[in-house]
């Protein structure tokens, strides 16, 4: 059964976005290209709060909000590394500009983001099954 207005089909793909970005991160890393690593992971981090912000039914259309989202949702979950999270995938995203961080940093980073995109994997799991109980329930 589809979501209101599609918001369902909206979380599961940027969900599915932030975990290709991911991956494509750790490939872009292991060629040798930090700064394409960089962004990529910093893309990964930004579609999986994007996905837990559409699955809320809030606004992510601006880095600010993406980043009132990170703090929403650690404060929401009780789990403040996820806020902590995000900020380390901003930081890669500097790093796209600035080429500052060293490889093992971008490694380093790229794996605190994986964490990331691995908590909000659940998150949108929960939210789906909470969805489909209530419809069934309904």
């Amino acid at each position: 059964m589809a979501s209101p207005n599609g918001r369902q089909e909206r979380v599961e793909r940027h969900a599915a976005t932030s975990l290709r970005f991911i991956n494509q991160s750790q490939a872009e890393l292991a060629k040798g290209d930090a700064l394409q690593a960089s962004e990529k992971a910093w893309g990964a981090a930004a579609h999986a709060v994007k996905a837990a912000a559409e699955g809320r039914g809030w606004n992510h259309g601006t880095h600010r909000l993406l980043f009132d989202t990170a703090a929403r949702i650690a404060d929401e979950t009780g789990d403040p590394e996820f806020f902590d999270l995000f900020k380390v995938a901003s930081a890669l995203h500097q790093n796209f500009y600035e080429g500052w961080e060293s490889d093992y940093t971008v490694q380093k980073s790229i794996e605190r983001v994986k964490r990331l995109v691995e908590k909000v994997k659940r998150l949108v799991e929960k939210m789906e099954a909470l969805r489909l109980q209530s419809t069934r329930g309904a």
